[in-house]
């Protein structure tokens, strides 16, 4: 590419504007998986010495656009999505809201006694079944999160024969009439565990997002979902709603 004036009289520091160009070009000419020119080679392109292009580098990482990595140069990374979580967040229709296509594929789906904390959370006893289904969604082909849905058994019987693909709330919606409302979600960030990694196609030293949420209906506030959701941190960030 050609070379690049940088103004050196606008009061923005030299590197914050290479920062800026080069972002510019990694949303414009990059792929999450490309590498950037060497740092001799973007000194030589902007004319400057090769501590300045470093520090630009540096606030590429802070922005979570690339990484270094050593002995390769500096990879561009994903950019995360902004994933809303509120009230009554629907994956497809957070995603879509934003320009991007969504699938889900149920991964495992049993039938299982209520025990220890979704027992708790849903407010069941010890001899209650509960539904147990776990579901990869992808968003532009691309996997995002695992979620572990937990259900009541007994407020929903017909849902683990009927339920096969799609929006589980909508299914709720539409089969039950009920409309489920989140009352809390728990974040933290932890290794992969189980197949979790295989399953995001991520390595298994990378930390992931992990949410605990809530569901009651809408109606009387009953318990009605607990959700455990895995995201690749590399590739969403949470925005929490109130």
């Amino acid at each position: 590419m050609s070379l690049v004036a940088i103004n050196r009289h606008s009061g923005e520091t030299v590197y914050s504007q290479i920062a800026r160009s080069l972002e510019e070009e990694i949303q414009r000419f990059h792929q999450a998986g490309d590498f950037l020119p060497s740092e001799q080679e973007l000194a030589v392109r902007f004319a400057v010495n090769r501590h300045t292009v470093r520090r630009a580098i540096e606030q590429l990482i802070e922005n979570g656009l690339v990484e270094r990595q050593h002995g390769k140069g500096t990879l561009v990374l994903d950019t995360p999505l902004d994933y809303a979580i509120g009230k009554a967040t629907r994956f497809t229709e957070t995603l879509e809201s934003i320009g991007k296509t969504t699938s889900s594929e149920i991964v495992r789906k049993l039938i299982i006694p209520a025990r220890d904390g979704v027992a708790q959370r849903l407010q069941l006893t010890g001899n209650e079944n509960v539904i147990w289904i776990e579901s990869l969604r992808c968003a532009d082909d691309k996997p995002i999160c695992v979620i572990s849905h937990f259900l009541p058994q007994g407020r929903f019987p017909d849902l683990f024969e009927q339920y096969s693909d799609g929006s589980l709330h909508e299914f709720i919606h539409n089969h039950h009439g009920i409309l489920l409302r989140r009352t809390e979600s728990l974040v933290t960030a932890e290794l992969p565990q189980g197949d979790d990694a295989a399953l995001l196609g991520m390595p298994p030293n990378r930390p992931l997002l992990r949410v605990k949420s809530v569901n009651v209906s809408e109606r009387d506030g009953t318990p009605l979902e607990y959700a455990l959701t895995r995201f690749r941190a590399d590739r969403i960030q949470l925005r929490i709603n109130p």
